[in-house]
């Protein structure tokens, strides 16, 4: 499945360059003695050519990308592949350009390089079932020294043929494998990547799995088939025939959609993700930037102390902390040989346990990792919140994941570091979860459609754990850390914040889940900082937009 059916045309036009073909190699070898090989005292002596080293010289960089061009464009494919640092691979990709791809002719015009990289500008013609269509994109190469010859040759890797293609990936021409959709929203309007340019990756989940099945059909397209084990769904890259696309209905609120995206889109880097608890339809999905990964459904980061949701509900089934009882506070608390601390190393005095989970106390939750068994998080995440199940819900997503750990691990776990890792759809459904006391799987396509089941928690939330859940969660949006995001919200509401500290990165992950009603959302800014400040008012933004 394609995500998008429009070629990416080049606007700039190349002046047109003449490709030469230089002499390859650095001379014949040098001999030193007579003709026949003999000294005055017979012995032979062979000298033994020294290999260059070093990155290859301006000149040499020209040269070879112009006789690699030259040759590809004539379609001398060994000649071409030769000329690489993988001959085989550049052999399969270039033949595969002609005969997949059905590419009848190219022409191949260099630019200016930028030290050993080139780029080029790639006039095609695209010929398939009689038909001829011209396609031109842009692309580049560079030039790398063969640490065997010497010589200077271009470093082979897929993305030579096309900016787009990656390991694995193959360039073909033909029939879509998937027919086009026409994809609307819960109401019936239509979602398009024009329209919800961050919807793209999603709307071509879409379309992989429900084209046939939306009773589309196909049309004729150049595409990336992408290879086995690959996340991102093929793509289209030229459409030769258009065809007919079959309508499927989704979840998705187009105007909730709408400020999702216009949300992300203040920041650099965020994602977020809303849902509706009563029945865990997915109303809006949007990631910045637009294009690329899907973090919002498919990421995988550490929540921070927005796991404290979960966290909080364990404990409170087990007895080790409840709504209105003492709870410690204290600085630092030591476990499994590491020393944990709270955010600028404060403390709460005779504290309740309101009190730190409305203020995020890290070592209130650390001091109880002693009490707990290595799989009872796991168990809680898992049974009542639905995370790390088999969530089918239209499209390719990541679960969520709270392994078994022991030790200072599992400690970390308590305050959503060690092994867990979440996106911003399974924390959506974890407050979504926290509001109902019922895990409802996520989804973006209803589960008649093609008749999937859709995955179920063993157990519903404790009538007690649930009512004191969220009263915990409506302190915290009301005067804790999330106040601030929150403010002069009304309803039945409630969130949690979360910075999640990452290795050799300067902020952490800021996270923000919070639900107003039948609304739960959640978002994470990567590298943001504190998650009340940065992911808080995109997540509150969308409550008050969906109230």
């Amino acid at each position: 499945m394609r995500s998008g059916a429009r070629a990416a045309i080049v606007s700039a036009v190349f002046a047109a360059m003449v490709v030469s073909v230089a002499g390859c190699g650095s001379g014949q070898d040098d001999s030193s003695g007579s003709q026949d090989g003999a000294n005055a005292s017979g012995d032979e002596k062979n000298t033994v050519k020294k290999v260059k080293t070093g990155p290859p010289s301006a000149a040499e960089v020209k040269t070879t990308a112009r006789t690699f061009l030259a040759a590809w464009s004539a379609g001398e494919t060994a000649k071409a592949a030769a000329l690489t640092d993988d001959s085989d691979a550049a052999t399969a990709a270039l033949s595969g350009y002609r005969k997949k791809a059905h590419i009848d002719k190219v022409e191949l015009n260099p630019g200016q390089a930028s030290g050993a990289k080139v780029p080029f500008a790639v006039n095609a013609q695209i010929a398939y079932s009689g038909e001829s269509v011209p396609w031109t994109y842009e692309s580049a190469l560079s030039v790398t020294r063969d640490t065997k010859t010497g010589k200077p040759v271009v470093d082979w890797q897929p993305s030579v043929v096309h900016p787009k293609l990656g390991e694995g990936d193959t360039l073909k021409t033909g029939e879509s494998e998937a027919p086009p959709i026409k994809a609307v929203d819960r109401d019936g309007t239509e979602l398009s990547a024009t329209d919800h340019p961050t919807l793209k990756t999603v709307l071509s989940g879409l379309r992989e799995r429900y084209g046939k099945k939306a009773g589309g059909k196909a049309g004729v397209e150049t595409f990336i088939a992408r290879g086995k084990g690959s996340k991102s769904p093929d793509e289209t890259l030229k459409v030769l025939s258009k065809g007919t696309p079959g309508t499927l209905k989704t979840t998705i609120d187009a105007k909730l959609q709408a400020t999702a995206e216009q949300q992300v889109s203040k920041r650099s880097k965020a994602s977020v993700v809303a849902v509706k608890p009563s029945t865990g339809e997915i109303l809006a999905v949007a990631n910045s930037p637009a294009s690329g990964f899907n973090t919002a459904l498919q990421g995988s980061y550490a929540p921070g102390s927005t796991m404290k949701v979960i966290t909080a509900a364990t404990l409170i089934d087990k007895g080790l902390a409840g709504y209105g009882k003492a709870h410690p506070c204290p600085k630092y608390f030591s476990y499994g040989g590491w020393k944990f601390q709270n955010d600028k190393k404060f403390e709460i005095k005779n504290g309740t346990f309101e009190q730190s989970f409305a203020r995020s106390c890290n070592t209130a939750f650390i001091s109880q990792a002693g009490k707990l068994k290595d799989d009872d998080l796991t168990k809680e995440a898992r049974d009542v919140f639905g995370i790390g199940l088999n969530w089918q819900t239209g499209v390719p997503t990541f679960d969520g994941a709270v392994p078994v750990q022991s030790a200072a691990s599992k400690a970390a776990s308590l305050i959503g570091q060690g092994g867990v890792r979440m996106n911003p759809l399974n924390m959506a459904s974890v407050s979504a979860t926290a509001s109902t006391g019922t895990f409802r799987q996520p989804y973006l396509v209803a589960p008649s459609v093609d008749n999937r089941t859709l995955a179920k928690a063993s157990k519903t939330m404790k009538s007690s754990t649930k009512d004191q859940l969220r009263k915990l969660m409506n302190l915290t949006a009301t005067s804790g850390t999330a106040a601030q995001a929150m403010s002069g919200m009304s309803g039945d509401f409630g969130a949690k914040t979360g910075s999640a500290e990452v290795d050799n990165q300067e902020k952490p992950n800021g996270w923000f889940t919070a639900y107003n009603g039948d609304l739960a959302a959640a978002g994470v800014v990567p590298e943001g900082g504190h998650g009340g400040d940065t992911a808080g008012p995109i997540v509150s933004a969308l409550l008050r937009a969906g109230g």
